[in-house]
């Protein structure tokens, strides 16, 4: 790791970023729910800022616990370098001038269909014990986890509430990650960063175990702690802040506004350099 960026304590301004270590960034990664988005749809403030990256040379990499079905039109269609879905389960990446996409598992499919069995008969259990939980809108687009709603589509469960759901996922030794809006489950041992790290590695050749201050990471709930945590130079966008108590890693830097708004207040400083 870079000195100059080293160990900072978190939730510095976004101002306060190095105009130096903006310099050294290579790749962006970014959250999509309530990162990007605002109130579940996505601002043309933030698509823009997408763009505005990608076309400055940037990798542009969405990192999300969204569904392979979103996952594929995500990788074709915006202005993006490769996705990874289901909280690292798998990345894609569009090669737009072969008009061929790259798809890379965690698992193979008999362990991932074995997975789908235990997960089918678990999802019964949680909405069963958790009154006022559902099965995620999304949920017919999974290849490899299951999401429940606790803020989504249905009223705001009470943390008591999205606390149990993760038990029932670990009880039956799923690995549980919350969200701003789901509780994803799924049986492996893989994360966003694990597998952000395998896509930078194996699809653009950088090595951001040993290079963390070119990566930025933004960000704004509990599952984005790893993310936090390993780079940096992680980002928080402004409604991160609900979570601050309850985040095992806090991002370095944090702006000044929520949601997409935020992502392109982000996008503004690396793109000044």
């Amino acid at each position: 790791m870079n000195s100059s960026s080293g160990m900072r304590p978190g939730f510095q301004p976004i101002e306060d970023f190095p105009a130096a270590d903006r310099r050294r960034v290579r790749a962006v990664l970014t959250d999509i729910d309530d990162t990007l988005t605002e109130n579940g749809r996505l601002p043309a403030i933030a698509y823009q800022a997408l763009e505005s990256l990608h076309e400055a040379g940037l990798l542009v990499i969405p990192v999300t616990g969204r569904p392979a079905g979103w996952c594929d039109m995500i990788a074709r269609q915006w202005p993006v370098d490769g996705v990874v879905g289901e909280n690292g389960a798998f990345y894609f990446r569009y090669k737009q001038a072969e008009s061929r996409m790259i798809r890379k598992y965690m698992k193979p499919p008999a362990e991932r269909a074995t997975d789908r069995e235990r997960l089918n008969a678990l999802q019964a259990h949680i909405i069963k014990l958790v009154p006022g939980a559902a099965i995620a809108s999304d949920q017919a687009y999974r290849e490899a986890d299951l999401a429940i709603d606790f803020a989504e589509d249905v009223p705001a469960l009470p943390p008591a509430a999205v606390k149990k759901i993760v038990e029932l996922f670990e009880q039956q030794g799923a690995t549980a990650k919350v969200s701003s809006i789901h509780v994803n489950g799924w049986f492996g041992g893989y994360d966003k960063l694990t597998t952000s790290l395998r896509l930078l590695a194996d699809e653009f050749g950088l090595d951001a175990a040993t290079n963390r201050e070119t990566v930025v990471f933004a960000g704004d709930s509990p599952n984005d702690a790893p993310m936090f945590g390993y780079f940096p130079n992680s980002v928080g966008v402004a409604n991160v802040m609900h979570f601050k108590g309850s985040l095992p890693a806090a991002p370095t830097w944090i702006t000044t506004r929520s949601g997409g708004q935020g992502f392109a207040e982000l996008a503004g400083h690396l793109l000044e350099k």
